[in-house]
């Protein structure tokens, strides 16, 4: 069964860097990092129901409705709003579980804004992102709807200006655990923090430093994970033309793993390098985006 009605993009987000550079009493790692968006990733169809019922309509392997974020972020949008309406979800899936791609984030995101909209329940961008911490430390960046600056847990979020590369991103058959690579006793916690004003320069006078940063999290899942450490091998090996090889570091492991990314000057160059790859190294090439394809569904 298909959905009527328009499809509703989720895009993948990419990290650009990850620092981690401590952790607070509660538990909850600081982090700093960088937020972009990709013109590739799930879609989500809904249709308005009048008797209050939420239900995903499409089954999702290894993702059961209830433990969806996308219906999750429906019944807490209802619940926040004292909505009598319902909906039936469908999630087009394309992006990889575990993958740090933000796949789940990004359907709850999409999920907020749609409804949102549909059933006019007239949420600005600031009231919605107060749900979306709810449902987890992604999920704001894609309501904020903007390549970002991320502090705290991810979600005091500044807007960046960042070029649009293009991005060959190999996704390894494996699902990493978010909850495993935070608690690994390997883990660095104390790197130095940024400063926000590098950030808050013109696109050239930071874009260097982006290349310089790694991903704090990456050397733990290469230990843990073999098949990430290869597709990151095999990334390496035709991205030494990468602008991040420009600038120092090539290809780097996008949130807690498992993808991996390169950034190309054009989708020519991003191709070219997927076609050097092995055929047993998945993956996809697409546009880095600057807002969120549903950026002008909110206020």
């Amino acid at each position: 069964m298909r959905l009527p009605g328009p499809d509703y993009a989720a895009p993948a987000k990419l990290n650009l860097f990850l620092r981690v550079v401590g952790r607070r009493a509660d538990g909850y790692h600081l982090l700093q990092t960088a937020f972009i968006f990709l013109d590739y990733g799930d879609r989500l169809r809904f249709g308005v129901r009048s008797d209050g019922i939420i239900r995903r309509i499409n089954e999702l392997a290894g993702v059961a409705p209830e433990d969806d974020l996308a219906v999750r972020a429906a019944r807490l949008l209802q619940r926040a709003t004292g909505c009598s309406q319902g909906a039936d979800i469908e999630v087009e899936k394309r992006l990889p579980l575990g993958g740090g791609l933000g796949g789940g984030s990004s359907d709850a995101a999409t999920t907020l804004l749609a409804l949102n909209q549909l059933w006019q329940t007239g949420l600005t961008r600031i009231e919605l992102s107060k749900l979306a911490i709810q449902l987890g430390a992604d999920v704001p960046v894609f309501i904020f709807g903007q390549s970002a600056f991320a502090e705290g847990v991810g979600d005091d979020l500044r807007a960046i200006d960042f070029p649009e590369f293009w991005y060959l991103v190999l996704t390894p058959p494996v699902a990493v655990s978010t909850k495993a690579i935070f608690s690994h006793a390997n883990l660095t916690r104390d790197s130095i923090p940024l400063k926000i004003a590098d950030f808050s320069a013109a696109r050239t006078a930071w874009l260097p430093q982006v290349a310089r940063t790694a991903n704090d999290l990456e050397p733990v899942v290469v230990a843990e994970y073999p098949q990430v450490a290869a597709s990151l091998s095999a990334l390496r090996a035709v991205s030494r033309d990468s602008f991040f090889a420009l600038q120092g570091r090539n290809a780097r492991m996008t949130g807690s793993g498992a993808c991996v990314f390169a950034a190309f000057a054009s989708e020519n160059e991003a191709l070219e390098a997927k076609r050097r790859l092995p055929d047993t190294a998945p993956g996809f090439v697409a546009r880095g985006l600057q807002r969120h394809p549903l950026f002008a569904l909110s206020r």
